[in-house]
């Protein structure tokens, strides 16, 4: 027999407080899809960036094809035929799609081929993409589909992807999915991290588990349910959620006849967008990404103050031209879908990352209560069971989850009266999602106006009270809970609605 095409042993990997991974050994077979299972923070990431060079190991030893070898550095790792999808992207946003790609690819090829074989490639995987398009103008979701491009475009043997279809939409992740099966029966491999256990349990024949950094546990997951992988991952079923119904009150957030021209050439017009949401309801906000989501968000949130005074109102105020500083002082809170340079300033700690939206502990001329706002941080961290080293922790030593858990806290801990919210679950361990979710109900519950932005169709039926899809820039008719279903939602997500009326998306 061959010997496997990667093989970990006794991997090492230490940071001031932690061990991110623990003596961890592996093996991945040619020709097999092998998940990594674990919930945030087991170190999943950490191990998956010592296998493409980024980082190195304290102790342990990699071999490939049975041959000790040290990676030294990611352009090395691709040499040698192992490509990477980072769950946070490494993505330089001033440059185009194709200048990122050409980055990491031959010198032999010019910006121009560069660009032709992401066309190409693109429109062999379903993954849409403009080549010429700035990077910051993209999407999360948009974003993800550049990182996915770039990989497949070293023609790598082993592939390594970490929580690659968290914003991607179902369609989206079924081409994706037959992708990667033709790319297991070409003898490659692939490396899997995903919170999803149908994703794991669909593409994959051999799964680790870590918790706490080391090996706990390996299985067939197509032997598995969901419940037996939370089980492994986590130690316990996630509880479930049952929202209880309950009377909506007064109109919270109301939109009426929003038209934005979109800031940028490759964003999307707002179009005669027209919805409320009520105290003590979620309203879910479906559709693919790149729909008028984020022009959406920023003119509701304050980041695009050009709506029209009266297009937005908000607590019976007219605050279509107010900026997000005077909305939060009405109670409104947001969770942006990025992470890292906007949810969070990645060198600053958790502590210092309060103070963005949350101003308790600043006194009047402008003097911070240090022990107050170290303790607010501390509360957050504690609720929704951050895994820190504490709030003078920086916001980048965190793992992806527990970041979101840190961001979508300190903001619920504001007590807001209405809460825009995008993609709450990102990349965050079923346990975790579970947790994010039932606050968000909790917050309800206590009269909060929730909008909610989520790719996930299961979660925007479990959490939502009415559901609208975007698509085109236009906002479709609501949905109750009852109404809506996968098969209505997925029409009505490709532009075509009641009426018969069809958007161009």
């Amino acid at each position: 027999m061959s010997p496997p095409l990667l093989t970990l042993q006794g991997i090492t990997k230490c940071y001031p407080g932690v061990v991110a991974n623990d003596a961890v050994d592996l093996e991945v077979l040619s020709g097999q899809a092998h998940a990594i299972l674990g919930e945030n923070g087991a170190g999943k990431s950490t191990l998956m960036k010592i296998i493409y060079g980024a980082v190195k190991p304290d102790a342990g030893q990699i071999r490939l094809d049975g041959q000790p070898w040290v990676i030294r550095n990611p352009q090395q790792a691709r040499q040698m035929g192992i490509s990477m999808v980072f769950q946070h992207f490494s993505l330089f946003n001033t440059l185009s799609v194709a200048e990122n790609v050409w980055l990491g690819v031959d010198r032999k090829f010019s910006l121009q081929d560069v660009s032709e074989r992401i066309r190409l490639k693109a429109g062999e995987y379903g993954l849409d993409i403009e080549p010429e398009r700035p990077v910051h103008t993209l999407s999360v979701g948009e974003m993800q589909r550049v990182e996915i491009i770039r990989a497949l475009l070293t023609d790598p043997r082993l592939l390594v992807l970490d929580e690659p279809t968290s914003v991607l939409t179902p369609p989206a992740v079924e081409k994706l999915f037959d992708v990667l099966r033709r790319f297991v029966a070409q003898g490659r491999s692939v490396l899997y991290i995903s919170h999803k256990l149908h994703e794991i349990r669909a593409l994959c024949t051999a799964c680790t588990v870590l918790r706490g950094g080391r090996v706990t546990g390996r299985c067939d997951p197509r032997q598995e349910s969901n419940a037996s992988l939370s089980q492994l991952m986590i130690g316990k079923e996630p509880p479930a959620l049952r929202p209880t119904p309950q009377e909506a009150g007064a109109a919270v957030l109301r939109v009426d006849s929003l038209s934005l021209n979109r800031h940028d050439p490759f964003g999307t017009d707002l179009k005669e967008v027209s919805f409320e949401v009520r105290a003590g309801e979620v309203v879910g906000l479906a559709g693919v990404s790149g729909n008028g989501q984020r022009e959406l968000l920023a003119a509701l949130s304050g980041e695009d103050p050009r709506a029209g005074s009266s297009a937005i109102q908000c607590m019976g105020l007219d605050v279509g031209r107010w900026g997000p500083i005077q909305r939060r002082d009405l109670g409104l809170h947001f969770v942006p879908e990025e992470r890292l340079g906007r949810g969070a300033v990645p060198e600053l700690s958790l502590a210092h990352n309060l103070l963005l939206t949350r101003t308790e502990s600043m006194g009047r001329w402008g003097w911070i209560d240090t022990r107050r706002m170290l303790a607010q941080a501390r509360e957050v961290i504690d609720r929704f069971q951050v895994k820190a080293a504490g709030p003078q922790a920086s916001a980048r030593s965190l793992s992806g989850g527990n970041l979101q858990k840190f961001i979508v806290g300190r903001e619920i801990s504001a007590q807001p009266r209405l809460l825009l919210v995008s993609q709450p679950t990102w990349g965050v361990d079923v346990g975790a999602a579970a947790q994010i979710r039932a606050e968000l109900l909790r917050l309800r519950d206590a009269g909060c106006a929730v909008l909610l932005v989520s790719e996930e169709l299961d979660e925007l039926f479990e959490l939502s009270d009415r559901i609208h899809v975007l698509a085109g820039g236009r906002l479709s008719p609501s949905l109750t809970r009852e109404q809506a279903t996968p098969e209505r939602v997925g029409e009505w997500m490709s532009g075509l609605w009641s009426g018969g009326e069809h958007v161009a998306v």
